[in-house]
């Protein structure tokens, strides 16, 4: 028979055996890893311009607002400049899986989104970059059930820039000095170049430095942020202020890739997207104005006002240029004037409450 003493001694070995068992087990509950420990999401977002440049900017605040909605679960990695893909490849890269997100500008493939197009290359736009971005996001969401070329893409955001202005070596004031001249233009906004007599030159705005040093081409048409941004205003040294038409900017994600991330990160992704067309126009507004006062002040451009008789010569030359850029549009089966129309409503809109 067992004394008292061993049965406590016994008594204090189990209790401490079940102590043991139970410390390990909470170990092994605290060390296993729970469900709403995500590991780390890695995106590349590629771009074609230089860091420097304003939708590259519009990338970094992009990717740093994302990493910290999510408390640091996604990071972005960047490749602007072309270093992961160039504008002639960007959309075509981001289906094959070379980068997660590509921004460019779709002006540089235009048979491939031509409703989105069309709020770039109607003429007339006197509108700011603020405007024109939220204006032309807003028409994607409204319209983009009607455009079959975004089924393999989630729009991540799209914004524009402000119209494009001649920028050239040589002073413009009338139209006859536009005669002969070889103007580089985004993709399919050459229309209105046409209209007012320039040869209009296609290539990216990466591609227009060497260009107009090499004397390829006698001038751009472009937002004026480039005079600085650029360094173009070293030989461009007359701007003349007659606004023509937008480029517009889509940053594209494919669906593939959109649809396997955690429905948290899409949200958040979601919540970026209209407030980073509104901080791209309004940056690219207030970084215009300084890249002017930079350009006059640092190196002598000049910018030209139109006339106002001259300015009325220029707006008849360019009037049948939208009806038939509308025309040939609904042709194609395309939604054209309902989406002219309900463009003019939202840059009314918008105008009206940046005012």
């Amino acid at each position: 028979m067992k004394t008292s003493t061993q049965v406590a001694t016994l008594a204090v070995l189990i209790a401490a055996m079940m102590l043991v068992g139970c410390s390990d087990a909470q170990e092994e509950v605290v060390d296993e890893p729970s469900d709403d420990d995500a590991q780390v999401i890695t995106l590349s977002y590629a771009f074609f311009a230089p860091a420097q440049s304003f939708p590259a900017i519009q990338m970094e605040h992009w990717a740093k607002e994302l990493n910290e909605r999510t408390d640091g679960r996604v990071e972005v990695n960047l490749f602007p400049g072309g270093s992961l893909l160039t504008a002639s490849n960007m959309y075509d890269g981001v289906l094959n899986g070379v980068a997660d997100i590509g921004l460019s500008a779709t002006s540089y493939e235009p048979g491939r989104f031509p409703l989105i197009n069309l709020a770039g290359s109607l003429t007339g736009q006197d509108v700011n970059s603020e405007v024109a971005s939220r204006m032309t996001y807003q028409l994607i969401q409204e319209f983009g059930e009607q455009m079959p070329e975004l089924e393999e893409f989630k729009v991540i955001t799209a914004f524009t820039s402000e119209p494009a202005y001649f920028q050239t070596i040589e002073p413009i004031r009338q139209l006859e000095d536009l005669e002969g001249l070889e103007i580089r233009i985004s993709g399919d906004n050459s229309r209105a170049l046409d209209a007012l007599g320039v040869t209009a030159v296609g290539m990216s705005q990466a591609d227009a430095g060497e260009a107009l040093q090499s004397g390829i081409i006698d001038g751009y048409a472009a937002s004026r942020e480039v005079l600085m941004d650029m360094q173009f205003a070293r030989l461009a040294k007359y701007v003349t202020d007659y606004p023509l038409t937008n480029t517009i900017f889509a940053a594209l994600m494919s669906r593939e890739k959109w649809e396997a991330l955690p429905v948290d990160i899409q949200t958040v992704i979601e919540e970026l997207a209209p407030e980073m067309a509104t901080f791209t126009g309004q940056y690219l507004d207030e970084h215009i104005q300084r890249s002017l006062e930079w350009a006059q002040q640092e190196e002598g451009v000049e910018v030209i006002a139109l006339a106002d008789d001259e300015a009325s010569r220029w707006d008849d030359q360019l009037a049948p240029v939208n009806d038939t850029i509308l025309s040939e549009a609904e042709q194609q089966g395309l939604p054209a004037y309902a989406f002219a129309e309900r463009m003019r409503e939202l840059i009314e809109e918008y105008r009206t409450e940046t005012e």
